[in-house]
């Protein structure tokens, strides 16, 4: 009788972690799913899919009529990630918060540029003012790395095309972006 007893709080302390903190695959970034969310998926399935969650709808943060914002928050107040989605509730972009979010090669926010060439082939590379856009080949990803983390004599230059061979080993990365549009 005490074995069965023990055995039963064991399996409801595993239980009860594994529901508090979600499985692996609810933060898998695959070519197909972002975590629990389809390609298929459309923004009015994020209140189910998300429904023991917060979803903020930014109503002040429109990158134009025809585009919106929503936030997803962990229950408790930690940040997620950031939804675009277009006027027809189609969602376009994802903006991860969260460095549970890994992508199926083992990339997340806490990784550098190092595992990103490791691991991707690099598209292109997008130079901005303060940020070096990172476009993987065949992938609806792709990262950002401040400027910040470039050697000095090209973190303030705006006409200087950057190269990845010119992004340090060790920059860390500033956003990763999913595109579906």
């Amino acid at each position: 009788m005490k074995k069965i007893t023990i055995t039963c709080l064991v399996a409801v302390a595993i239980l009860a972690a594994k529901c508090g903190k979600g499985t692996e695959s609810d933060f898998l970034i695959t070519p197909t799913s972002f975590g629990k969310l389809t390609k298929e998926n459309s923004a009015k399935d994020l209140e189910t899919i998300y429904a023991t969650d917060s979803i903020v709808k930014d109503d002040a943060v429109q990158l134009s009529a025809s585009v919106r914002k929503e936030h997803i928050y962990e229950k408790g107040g930690k940040p997620l990630f950031t939804v675009s989605i277009s006027k027809d509730s189609i969602i376009d972009n994802i903006r991860v918060l969260d460095p549970r979010y890994t992508t199926d090669k083992g990339i997340n926010l806490l990784s550098t540029f190092k595992d990103i060439k490791d691991n991707y082939t690099i598209h292109k590379v997008l130079t901005s003012m303060n940020n070096v856009v990172l476009f993987i080949k065949d992938s609806d990803v792709y990262f950002t790395i401040d400027k910040k983390e470039l050697p000095e004599n090209l973190r303030y230059s705006n006409n200087t095309n950057i190269e990845a061979i010119q992004i340090p080993d060790a920059a860390k990365i500033k956003y990763l972006m999913i595109d579906w549009e």
